[in-house]
C-alpha cells in the first residue's frame, strides 16, 4: 500500500510502498482509510519538536486524525464488524491501567499513538485496536469527520471544561478560529450561553466565525486586548480559550481576562508567565487541554450527526500531502485539510 512516511526531520514526507498492516492480536482492528486529517502537530513532528519526547525511530507513517471502514478484525472483536464506517480515537489504550479505568484514555500508561509513536493514517490502511474505534452514526461519511478525531475532541474537551462558567451574561473569547477554533465556536454556542468573541489575523476565518455563532470578530494584533476590553465594557472576558499558544497570545489572553476569569490553553509553543501576585489578586485560573477521551469523541459524533456542529474541510489526494503541509504551515488552510487515498 501507499503511505506518506517521515524519513528525515525537516524534509518532505516520502510516498512509499509498504506492506499492509496485519491482524496480530485478538482485539486488533484494521481500518481502510476514508479520510486522514492534516494537523499542525504533523508539522511539529516533521520539524523534530517531538523527537526527544516520543523517542521514535524513523521512518514511520504520520496521520493521527483518521476515519474509514473496518477492513479486518481480530477474533475477540465484537463491537464492530467488517464494512462498518468508523472514526478512530487517536490513542490505542490498554483499558486496564488506572487512567483508562477512570475513562481518561489519553492518559493511558500503556498507550500507542498511531501517527506519533506508531504508523498512522497517511496511508491506505491503519492498524488500531477495538477500544479506539467508534461506529459512525447513519449518514455520516468518514472523510467528513476525520479531523474530529483529534482537532474536534481537543476543542470539545476544552469547551466542556469551561461550559459551566459560560453562563448568560458572560463573555468567552476564542483566540485562533482555524481548524480547532471554528469547532470551538460552535461548541460554545451549543454547550454554553456566553457571548462569543472571535480573534484571528485572517478576515475569512473571522467571517466564518461570525457565521458559526460568534457575536463579534476581533482582528488579532496590538489592539486586540483593547478591543476585547471595549466590547466587554472594560470588564474583560470571563473565559479565554487560546488555540494559538505563542508568547503573544499567552500574554494577551491573560490581559483579556476579568477578575476571576479562566484562561484555557490548547495551542502550544510559547511560555505562560504570570506574576503570582496577579494570579492571586485577580483569582485567575489557567488550564491546559490535551486530546479528549473516547466518550467525548462519541458525544461529538452525536452532535455532528444532529447537525449541531459542522466541520469546514478541504479534500486532497494522498500524493498531495507535502503541498497540503506547505499550505498549512503558511496559513493557507481554512478549517481542516483531509487526505483521501485514491
Amino acid at each position: 500500500m501507499k503511505a506518506a512516511r517521515l524519513v528525515e526531520y525537516n524534509r518532505p514526507l516520502r510516498l512509499d510502498e509498504v506492506p499492509e498492516p496485519e491482524i496480530a492480536g485478538p482485539h486488533d482492528v484494521i481500518v481502510k482509510i476514508g479520510g486522514a486529517g492534516v494537523c499542525h502537530t504533523d508539522l511539529h513532528l516533521i520539524q523534530g519538536v517531538w523527537a526527544e519526547t516520543l523517542g521514535v525511530s524513523l521512518p514511520y507513517t504520520l496521520g493521527h486524525e483518521n476515519a474509514g471502514w473496518v477492513h479486518a478484525v481480530g477474533p475477540a472483536v465484537t463491537s464492530v464488524q467488517v464494512g462498518d464506517p468508523v472514526i478512530v480515537h487517536p490513542v490505542m489504550s490498554c483499558g486496564t491501567c488506572l487512567p483508562c479505568r477512570r475513562g481518561e484514555d489519553m492518559h493511558c500508561e500503556n498507550m500507542a499513538f498511531p501517527g506519533l509513536t506508531t504508523d498512522g493514517g497517511f496511508a491506505e490502511y491503519l492498524k488500531t485496536n477495538e477500544r479506539a474505534v467508534i461506529k459512525l452514526p447513519a449518514g455520516v461519511e468518514p472523510a467528513d469527520v476525520a479531523p474530529y478525531a483529534d482537532a474536534g475532541i481537543t476543542a470539545y474537551r476544552a469547551v466542556r471544561k469551561v461550559a459551566p462558567l459560560a453562563r448568560p451574561g458572560t463573555t468567552a473569547v476564542i483566540i485562533g478560529v482555524g481548524g480547532l477554533g471554528h469547532i470551538a465556536v460552535q461548541l460554545l454556542r451549543e454547550l454554553g450561553q456566553s457571548t462569543i468573541l472571535a480573534v484571528d489575523v485572517n478576515d475569512s476565518r473571522l467571517d466564518m466565525a461570525l457565521e458559526l455563532g460568534a457575536a463579534h470578530a476581533v482582528r488579532a494584533g496590538d489592539r486586540a486586548v483593547a478591543e476585547v476590553r471595549r466590547l466587554t465594557g472594560d470588564r474583560g472576558a470571563d473565559i479565554v480559550i487560546d488555540f494559538v499558544g505563542n508568547d503573544t497570545t499567552h500574554r494577551q489572553g491573560i490581559d483579556m481576562l476579568r477578575k476571576g476569569g479562566m484562561y484555557s490553553i490548547v495551542g502550544y509553543g510559547g511560555r505562560v508567565s504570570v506574576p503570582s501576585l496577579a494570579m492571586i489578586n485577580n483569582e485567575l485560573t489557567v488550564a491546559g487541554n490535551l486530546v479528549g477521551n473516547y466518550s467525548e469523541l462519541w458525544e461529538l459524533m452525536e452532535l455532528h450527526a444532529q447537525g449541531k456542529v459542522k466541520l469546514h474541510t478541504s479534500r486532497y489526494g494522498l500524493g498531495e500531502v507535502n503541498e497540503v503541509l506547505h499550505r498549512l504551515e503558511n496559513g493557507q488552510v481554512n478549517g481542516r485539510a483531509v487526505l483521501v487515498p485514491a
